[in-house]
């Protein structure tokens, strides 16, 4: 195997090689192709077939029956001229003729080069080029004897020159993290992920259309802010070294446009990035795009209306149609969205009422029923956060079909007007659809001194520990007392929206370029680590081992006298049983934090048996899901299920205890990823 991984690495370089080379040869005789500066098209690939299909139709109108020839001389005679340009994707080179497939923004067209129409010494060269070039081409369409519309070429011209190959063919680029890593080849390679993009366009052309049609006025706030409010979550943090002053990327759109509410603008939304410190998953990406739109003299029942008919438009125009497949679940946005307040929903799946003095009286019985379904529960929650709480792990799953879930707890509403006629709660909806949370509204709190006792309850909050709790905003608790009229406000992520009109599984799938490590951040950062280890080996210190993984990334030193094992649920499993422990190789096929956890990541494994296993393991302190998909680790297959958050955990992943500086680290035992899945350790 390392023998054929060679081998590959030797042939590789021998591409490229022969591709330097041949830009030489090219820039030695005073053709080189970079310093080309524009080419002009007239067509683009879809473009021309659909004229000459068109001309087809007038000209070959009533010779069906005739021979190829006579149709072909018909079409000669009123040739269709273009020029077109695009990548090479496949060459087949038959002496004096060759053909070519040639790719452009909107696909794939065949051209005819022939040494009789383009001359000579230019057909010499043309068949230098490779796949993966850019070229262009001028020359007439006809359709071959085998029936493809193409180009006849009378000249080509070499406008760029590939110097790294293009993934094999017939397969294609694959690998998960290549693709995204390299987006750039990924959309030569899979016209699937071509399309994504462009519907994922079509999505927000479709949104700013809709809104224009009902006057709004699309605006742009601030992205560096003192104060990142208007969302539960996790800022990150910056410098602004003109001004000397700490700054925060936004975490939402929400309070710079009730400022302009404020300032009698009326009707306003934004679409853009904010940006939140937290996890990445299949769901999530600490960078996002999100739209958020306000209406003066409405409420949540008005955006409520305003949301099902935005969706249903998005749909109409982007699908043809409402009812669309996500996965194996048909969806119908044609028909009224679904309404349910969050207590009729955990009473419906559940069975707990929680509006029932009877069944939950106080906070204290609240937080009982929860720890008795061994919930996470965190020190300041109160009845409404243990709501919640119930809805988030009981009842978002159930929610497959558009539904609006009406009437929030207050204290997890800190922007929301409360409802008039029900104590504790306020006017306030998120969309569900597919089990996610698509979109979040509210009748805006408009008065200024009941946001600034909300305001302070935040600030508790974070005092107590809630790294997602806001902070008192002093402008705009002043733009507030200035006056807001009554207000509606929604926002929702764009890229969920994406991802269901798309069909895509991961919210990766339809961002060009989401959040990675960088490989080469980290290899730097070790290469230092080691050189420094390496000096203070020289002076005597303690020794240490570093190297390359199975993965071609640099490992960090590890002072193997600080290294142990780490213990197997010590309080539950007992040495007799750790020694009848089934070691597996396991591949992950899926990895995502647990909800409400900081510290679980719940990985969704092949351990050979055909049926995929779940193990929940408390790393999320050292690695983020993304980077852990497609690795291969080491499990104990064969020990209790153990229920963790609720969900049952079949076995355990064996990780090494670290200890740096007196700080406990944890390290993935991975392994060479050739070893098949269900492999049994001796």
């Amino acid at each position: 195997m390392a023998e054929n991984n060679q081998n590959q690495v030797q042939d590789l370089n021998q591409i490229v090689k022969a591709k330097r080379e041949k830009l030489a040869a090219l820039q030695a005789a005073g053709k080189d192709p970079f310093v080309i500066t524009k080419y002009d098209q007239t067509h683009h690939s879809l473009d021309a077939m659909a004229s000459y299909e068109e001309l087809e139709k007038k000209l070959l109108s009533g010779k069906e029956e005739c021979e190829y020839e006579e149709k072909r001389a018909v079409m000669d005679a009123s040739p269709i001229e273009v020029s077109v340009a695009g990548r090479i994707m496949l060459k087949r080179v038959m002496g004096k003729a060759s053909f070519i497939h040639l790719q452009d923004k909107q696909g794939n067209i065949q051209i005819y080069v022939a040494r009789d129409s383009v001359g000579e010494e230019p057909y010499a060269e043309f068949k230098k080029y490779d796949v993966g070039d850019i070229i262009g081409v001028k020359g007439y369409m006809f359709r071959t004897q085998k029936g493809e519309i193409s180009v006849h070429a009378s000249e080509t011209v070499l406008l760029s020159k590939n110097l790294q190959p293009l993934p094999e063919k017939f397969h294609g680029l694959t690998n998960t993290d290549l693709r995204y890593r390299q987006r750039y080849t990924d959309l030569i390679m899979n016209a699937d992920v071509k399309d994504t993009f462009i519907k994922r366009s079509k999505i927000i052309a479709a949104i700013r259309s809709f809104l224009g049609e009902r006057d709004f006025m699309e605006v742009e706030t601030p992205m560096l802010v003192a104060n990142a409010g208007g969302a539960a979550a996790r800022p990150f943090y910056t410098y602004f070294n003109a001004l000397g002053e700490e700054r925060k990327l936004r975490i939402s759109l929400e309070l710079y446009l009730k400022r302009l509410i404020v300032g009698g603008l009326e009707r306003v939304f934004e679409i853009g990035r904010v940006f939140r410190n937290e996890g990445v998953d299949t769901r999530h990406n600490p960078e996002f795009t999100l739209m958020e739109l306000y209406q003066a003299y409405t409420d949540y029942h008005g955006m409520m209306d305003l949301t099902e008919e935005m969706f249903r438009h998005v749909a109409k125009v982007v699908l043809g149609s409402t009812k669309f497949t996500y996965g194996d679940i048909e969806l119908d946005f044609g028909k009224p969205f679904g309404r349910i307040t969050m207590t009729e929903a955990v009473k419906k799946y559940t069975g707990i009422d929680f509006d029932d003095p009877s069944q939950v009286p106080d906070d204290a019985a609240a937080i009982a029923l929860a720890k008795e379904r061994e919930l996470q529960v965190e020190d300041y929650f109160t009845k409404g956060n243990i709501l919640n709480l119930f809805f988030e792990e009981y009842c978002e799953d159930k929610l497959v079909q558009p539904t609006f879930v009406m009437d929030h707890p207050i204290e997890i509403s800190p922007l929301t007007k409360k409802k008039p006629d029900k104590e504790g709660y306020v006017e306030r909806f998120e969309l569900f659809i597919n089990g996610w949370e698509m979109c979040n509204a509210y009748s805006e709190l408009n008065d200024p001194i009941d946001q600034r006792e909300r305001f302070r309850a935040q600030d508790a909050n974070a005092a107590a520990g809630d790294e997602e709790a806001e902070h008192t905003d002093e402008d705009f608790l002043n733009a507030l007392e200035i006056g807001m009229p009554p207000t509606g406000g929604i926002g929702y992520g764009i890229d969920r929206l994406c991802m269901l009109l798309t069909n895509s599984s991961a919210i990766r799938d339809v961002l060009l370029f989401p959040t990675l490590k960088e490989e080469g951040m980290a290899k730097s950062a070790a290469n230092a680590a080691r050189d420094a280890g390496a000096a203070g080996s020289a002076e005597g210190d303690t020794a240490e081992t570093s190297g390359t993984d199975y993965f071609g990334t640099a490992s960090l030193p590890l002072d193997f006298a600080k290294v142990a094992i780490e213990p197997l649920f010590e309080d539950q499993v007992d040495f007799e049983t750790f020694s009848r422990s089934d070691f597996r190789a396991v591949k992950v096929k899926e990895c995502a934090a647990v909800p409400k956890s900081k510290k679980l990541l719940q990985f969704t494994l092949d351990d050979g048996s055909g049926t995929d296993r779940t193990i929940l393991s408390g790393i999320h302190a050292f690695y983020e899901p993304e980077e852990l998909i497609g690795k291969t680790l080491i499990a104990i297959t064969n020990l209790p299920p153990r229920a963790m958050m609720g969900i049952d955990s079949c076995g355990m992943l064996i990780s090494a205890v670290h200890t740096e500086e007196g700080e406990e680290k944890l390290h993935l035992l991975m392994v060479d990823p050739h070893i098949p899945a269900g492999a049994k350790l001796y």
